[in-house]
């Protein structure tokens, strides 16, 4: 499974929001500068973002972006969802498990692997909450390395 800049950037820009709250709103000028996004796509992915309830804005001189919940409140699958939509790796009936739609449902073999990949994609994702992505952040900090906004490290 390949995820979209959305999943990728998206994922970034949250956990930079929630790296930098520190009990008040973030402008999302100072997300995209520190993760390199442009501002038009930011504004796309928090849009989505806080449709999903994940982020909620302040307004006003000392407003921005805060966390709609806490950190620990929000995994990682979350926030992919809302960026991604499914997640599912193969658009297969087998995967929703009622085989609508599928002439080949009931002898098909191989919906079985593709509900085995989906079921472990969801329970990794789902597993891991914004809150362990945050502390793993902070810890690099204090440790003096900032972290890889390059490509070829899935950011």
């Amino acid at each position: 499974m390949k995820l979209s800049t959305k999943g990728r950037y998206g994922l970034r820009a949250v956990v930079d929001l929630a790296l930098h709250q520190d009990e008040e709103a973030v402008s999302l000028s100072s997300i995209a500068e520190r993760q390199h996004i442009s501002m038009s796509y930011l504004e796309q992915l928090i849009a989505r973002l806080k449709k999903a309830g994940i982020v909620g804005s302040v307004r006003g001189a000392q407003g921005g972006y805060m966390l709609a919940k806490p950190a620990g409140e929000i995994s990682v699958g979350e926030i992919l969802r809302a960026l991604e939509g499914s997640l599912n790796p193969v658009d297969c009936a087998a995967v929703t498990g009622d085989g609508e739609g599928c002439t080949s449902f009931d002898g098909c073999v191989t919906k079985y692997v593709w509900k085995r990949i989906t079921d472990s994609i969801n329970s990794t994702v789902d597993s891991i909450s914004l809150e362990q992505l945050v502390d793993l952040g902070r810890q690099g900090e204090r440790d003096g390395k900032e972290p890889s906004r390059t490509p070829r490290c899935g950011g």
